[in-house]
């Protein structure tokens, strides 16, 4: 049952296993809202059917390589992750301009997602509790399940409304989130 949260505006985060269906889940959610929404969300990058990255899509529509397992390209600053190297640039410059843009604007901020590519930039953690910590800004996002330090923060914060997303209710969650946010929007 969906209440008005008392410290403001909630941050909705949806967290669940790889590949589960968060990211389709918000993007179900963003088709049906039709409004001023702000932020980023990740899409895999594949070659053939294997998945060889990810990038960083703005919702204004800039993208930029998150990761990626290939040789090339080399990232003037990167930051290993089990097969991964991580361009922290494009956190720092797509995710955050992105995020600073919406959060100037207090439009709904789109966090997809606090994951450990993410969080390997101490900005972006900067960015991320401002956006959390301000009861002005509604915030809708994933995060990721498996135990991190910031992101076992971040789910422990009184604003944030933890939504676990499996196979079983994913199909049914756009309509739950939808009814959730039109509360505060």
């Amino acid at each position: 049952m969906s209440h008005i949260h008392p410290s403001g505006n909630p941050a909705i985060l949806l967290t669940g296993q790889p590949a589960v269906g968060k990211t389709t889940v918000i993007r179900a959610v963003l088709d049906q809202l039709g409004t001023d929404v702000g932020g980023f969300y990740t899409r895999e990058v594949r070659r053939g059917s294997t998945r060889i990255g990810f990038e960083i899509v703005s919702l204004s529509g800039e993208s930029a390589l998150l990761a990626t397992t290939a040789l090339e390209p080399r990232f003037a600053r990167e930051v290993p992750f089990n097969e991964y190297r991580i361009n922290l640039d494009a956190v720092e410059h797509t995710a955050l301009q992105a995020l600073e843009q919406a959060r100037s604007a207090k439009k709904l901020i789109l966090i997809d997602e606090i994951g450990p590519m993410e969080i390997a930039s101490p900005r972006f953690q900067t960015m991320v509790l401002k956006i959390i910590h301000d009861p002005d800004l509604l915030v809708l996002g994933t995060i990721v399940k498996r135990p991190y330090p910031f992101a076992d923060d971040v789910k422990k914060m009184p604003r944030v409304n933890l939504i676990q997303v499996t196979l079983s209710n994913r199909d049914r969650l756009p309509d739950r989130v939808l009814r959730d946010l039109k509360i505060y929007l």
